[in-house]
C-alpha cells in the first residue's frame, strides 16, 4: 500500500487541524504540505509503533516546531505583532498548551495519543489542556447567529453556547431567517448548518452574511472531506456531526480567538 493511500482518510482532518492551529487556512495548508513532502522525500518518517493518523499528527507536529509555529506564505499576509491580533493573542497561549487542547478537543484524540503525538505524559497533557481552555475562554464573549434547522440540534448547540458564557442572537432554520436576523442585529459568531430543511443552504446564507459584515463562521456537516480538499477556498472551521460538546467548545474558542475582526475591535 503506498503511503498516500494510507494517509489518505486522514487527509482532510489534518488540515482541519493546521487550520484551527494557525487561524488560517493558507497558512494551515502549508504545513500540512511541508509535512507530506518530507515524508515523501524520506526525510521524516511514519513511526510504526503508532496508528497511522496518530504517527501523521506526529509527523505534522515536528514540522511545526521546526519551523517555530512561523511557516507562512508571505509577509504580506502576516499581521504579526500588531496589538489584539490573533497573531500577538497566539503568542499569548503556550502553543504546546493550544496544541494539546485541540489534538483533544477537536481532533478526538485520547490524552495518550496527544501525548504521543507531542510526545509528552498524561499528567503534562492534562496540565496543557487546562492552561489553553483558561486562555482561550478569557474575554471571548459575543452574540451567536445559530443557523440550523434541526431543532434538536439548534437547541443542544445554543445551550452549549450559552454555557461558554455567550447569548444567542437568533436560532435560523432558512437562508432567508439568517437575513433577516442579521439585519436586526450584527453577530459576533456565525454557527451554520450546511443543507437546510427547506432546500436553501447554509452556505449561501454565510456568503450572504459575509458580504454584509466580517465576522467568524463555524460550518456544521456530516460530510467534512467534501469541504477540505485544498482545492478551493474553504472554511477554517468546521464541526463534524453527530458533534461532542467539547469539539463545538474548542471550535468556537479557537474560531474567536484568530478571527482578525477581533483584532480591530480589540486594537
Amino acid at each position: 500500500m503506498s503511503l498516500l493511500t494510507r494517509l489518505a482518510p486522514h487527509l482532510p482532518y489534518i488540515r482541519r487541524y493546521a487550520r484551527a492551529l494557525t487561524g488560517d487556512q493558507t497558512s494551515g495548508d502549508a504545513y500540512v504540505r511541508a509535512a507530506l513532502e518530507a515524508l515523501a522525500a524520506g526525510e521524516r518518517s511514519l513511526d510504526a509503533s503508532m496508528t497511522p493518523r496518530v504517527a501523521l499528527y506526529h509527523v505534522f507536529q515536528a514540522i511545526w516546531s521546526s519551523a517555530g509555529g512561523r511557516l507562512e506564505t508571505s509577509p504580506e499576509e502576516r499581521d504579526e505583532g500588531a496589538p489584539g491580533s490573533p497573531a500577538e493573542r497566539l503568542m499569548r497561549i503556550t502553543p504546546r498548551s493550544r496544541q494539546a487542547f485541540l489534538l483533544t478537543a477537536l481532533e478526538g484524540f485520547t490524552p495518550a495519543e496527544a501525548g504521543l503525538v507531542l510526545g509528552a505524559e498524561f499528567s503534562e497533557i492534562e496540565s496543557l489542556i487546562a492552561q489553553a481552555q483558561r486562555d482561550i475562554d478569557a474575554d471571548l464573549a459575543t452574540d451567536v447567529l445559530i443557523i440550523e434547522d434541526e431543532p434538536v440540534i439548534a437547541a443542544d448547540i445554543e445551550a452549549l453556547v450559552r454555557e461558554l458564557g455567550h447569548s444567542v442572537l437568533d436560532i435560523a432554520a432558512t437562508r432567508g431567517e439568517a437575513a433577516d436576523a442579521v439585519a436586526r442585529r450584527a453577530p459576533g459568531l456565525v454557527l451554520a448548518d450546511i443543507q437546510l430543511g427547506d432546500g436553501s443552504s447554509g452556505i449561501d446564507a454565510v456568503k450572504d452574511i459575509l458580504g454584509q459584515m466580517d465576522v467568524p463562521v463555524i460550518f456544521i456537516t456530516a460530510f467534512p472531506e467534501r469541504l477540505l480538499t485544498g482545492e478551493r477556498p474553504e472554511p477554517t472551521f468546521l464541526i463534524t456531526k453527530p458533534f461532542q460538546p467539547e469539539t463545538v467548545k474548542a471550535a468556537i474558542g479557537q474560531a474567536l480567538f484568530f478571527h482578525p475582526g477581533r483584532a480591530r475591535k480589540a486594537a
